[in-house]
């Protein structure tokens, strides 16, 4: 069976999952496009508003509305009521969208720490710099609430991991000594509002990054697949603790038409796995094997050990060339 033929929708991340700075992976508008199911993207990028993101995927070939779109941006603000009430001045570090959020909210949007913020919303802005940085800062120390739309560290484009959101944030933590809650992923509330959204009770979330997207998965209690077109690669999932673990590990969004049995970890594609001290020893695969057929053979034995191996050390022409296509 289809792994797509178990679910009734689709979680989505976007970045180092559907597109890369803005272009399509590989197989992601046509496996989208056949999935047959609602898809609702859930995305950590508080950048762009959900009208612009539904944009830049329907010029790709993929039907999408706003209300498809699902942004930290948007969960920052849900989780901002905790804190504030309508009228409270709000330092906005992010994008247009965002500071047009916060006051759809009914907040006033201030530029400076000298205004007496309550709060300092912190979302992602390649414009960003020092001064409004230090504005935040001066603003956390002075006793302002400081709520992030996201944590990641690295944002995937065309031209590798830039600086993501998280570095920024790391700016002002290291200025104040403050560490903001965050809205986005991995926190479980995406993933809930996203699928009660469409309805689903059975819904997959699907995601590029283990720390954030399948940690969330996991965090809400929902299955989830781990695509290989993003952040997270095999070393990543082999260091990876049980809350970050994926139900499924695919090359790329083309897995919703696979096996979901051949989806999950364990024997595959001819190949053995077996500790030897530190180490497993990756034997045997058919001629036609597939790297990801060797890694998920290696990975069911790998989370059967007390800690990571130290190496995965390949003993046959086909686990020699698989191993090479994981690094």
């Amino acid at each position: 069976m289809a792994l797509i033929d178990s679910f009734d929708a689709l979680l989505l991340d976007l970045d180092g999952t559907v597109w890369e700075g803005g272009r399509a992976l590989p197989n992601a508008v046509e496996a989208i496009g056949a999935a047959g199911v609602p898809v609702v993207y859930i995305t950590n990028n508080a950048y762009r508003a959900p009208e612009t993101v539904a944009e830049l995927l329907q010029g790709m070939g993929i039907g999408a509305s706003p209300d498809d779109v699902l942004t930290s941006a948007q969960a920052a603000i849900e989780m901002s009521r905790e804190h504030l009430e309508p009228g409270d001045k709000v330092l906005v570090l992010g994008s247009a969208s965002f500071r047009a959020l916060a006051e759809d909210a009914g907040y006033e949007v201030v530029d400076s720490a000298a205004a007496a913020p309550k709060a300092v919303l912190h979302g992602h802005n390649p414009e960003t710099g020092w001064r409004e940085l230090s504005e935040a800062a001066l603003a956390v120390a002075d006793g302002a609430v400081y709520l992030a739309s996201n944590l990641d560290t690295s944002l995937p484009t065309e031209r590798g991991l830039m600086v993501g959101n998280g570095s920024m944030v790391a700016a002002v933590t290291s200025a104040t000594g403050v560490v903001p809650r965050s809205a986005g992923k991995p926190e479980p509330a995406m993933f809930i509002q996203a699928a009660r959204r469409v309805g689903a009770a059975r819904p997959l979330a699907v995601g590029d990054r283990l720390d954030t997207d399948l940690a969330g998965a996991v965090a809400a209690g929902i299955p989830s697949l781990h695509v290989l077109t993003g952040v997270s690669g095999p070393l990543a999932l082999f260091e990876a603790p049980k809350e970050q673990r994926p139900t499924y590990i695919g090359a790329d969004l083309s897995a919703l038409r696979q096996d979901q049995n051949e989806l999950k970890v364990g024997p595959q594609g001819g190949f053995t796995a077996r500790v030897d001290g530190d180490d497993i020893i990756l034997g045997r695969g058919n001629a036609d094997a597939t790297a990801e057929q060797a890694l998920r053979t290696a990975l069911q034995v790998a989370w059967h050990m007390p800690s990571p191996p130290e190496l995965v050390r390949p003993d046959s022409e086909a686990a020699e060339r698989a191993c090479a296509q994981w690094w």
